[in-house]
């Protein structure tokens, strides 16, 4: 098992969903995010996705399009974040998935990228522009350097592309939690509790909702059914308002992790006062 795997376990018997939280790599400085990092650690989170600045997205909203604009313009490239996560891997055993778009992965090199990627720390990878029909090569790679493989599935997602998610995914299942692109919403549109539990019987897997998730209130939602939430553009955005502030920007992260880490206990309290 690697660190993603243990830390679903170790949640599971406490009663608690992951914290699963997205920053970009470089937004404001690869060395600024490593701070980043176990600053969210420290707050409550649970699981790290390290998003990998790229010009093109296809899912991703205003605000963490903006984001990779500014780490690229600070000249961050892949062997950069690979790098910074060797630097993470010194002072924290936190889980980190690298999340990005597949042309970097490809130009790096798939076969070197997972070695890479295996010796710096990372434990799984995330390619939102790879489906599992056209992933068979790089997951060999990754599965002999030990690197899970997320897979995404939407709530459009028919009973078919479950099973071929599940014939491919390991680490956890990423239900996207609306039909668009990633940024802060205040309501989820859909309801995903049946599709979830589908999921996670037909893959055995952990599933993790992501796409919009900014409050603890939908945090509490989202742990009724899902052993994960995940949370990226609410981040992102803290970081654009106080990238140049570094205190008031750890200040403001940690108060807000804080919040949403509470949110993902709060089932746990319950479950441990129906048990008394």
């Amino acid at each position: 098992m690697n660190r993603i795997t243990t830390k679903f376990n170790e949640l599971k018997e406490k009663g608690r969903i992951a914290l699963v939280t997205y920053i970009t790599a470089g937004d404001p400085s690869l060395e600024f995010s490593e701070e980043i990092v176990l600053k969210l650690e420290e707050s409550g989170a649970d699981i790290i996705e390290l998003g990998i600045p790229f010009s093109d997205p296809m899912a991703d909203g205003p605000t963490i399009q903006l984001a990779s604009e500014r780490a690229l313009s600070c000249g961050t490239t892949l062997k950069g974040v690979l790098e910074a996560v060797g630097h993470i891997r010194k002072v924290s055993e936190v889980p980190i998935i690298l999340f990005g778009y597949f042309n970097p992965f490809f130009h790096y090199g798939l076969k070197e990228f997972s070695e890479d990627a295996a010796q710096a720390g990372a434990d799984g990878v995330l390619v939102v522009d790879l489906p599992p029909e056209e992933a068979a090569e790089f997951k060999i790679h990754t599965d002999k350097a030990g690197l899970d493989l997320v897979f995404l599935l939407a709530p459009t997602s028919t009973t078919e592309r479950v099973e071929l998610v599940a014939s491919h995914a390991s680490g956890f299942v990423y239900l996207v939690s609306v039909t668009g692109v990633t940024g802060v919403r205040p309501d989820l549109n859909y309801s995903l509790d049946t599709l979830a539990d589908q999921i996670k019987t037909t893959t055995g897997l952990p599933v993790g909702v992501g796409f919009g998730v900014s409050s603890p209130e939908q945090v509490e939602e989202i742990a009724k059914y899902a052993d994960a939430v995940i949370v990226g553009s609410a981040i992102v955005r803290i970081i654009e308002q106080h990238g140049s502030d570094k205190d008031s920007l750890l200040k403001e992260l940690s108060k807000f992790i804080n919040g949403l880490s509470g949110a993902c206990n709060k089932l746990g309290l319950e479950l441990k006062e129906e048990a008394k």
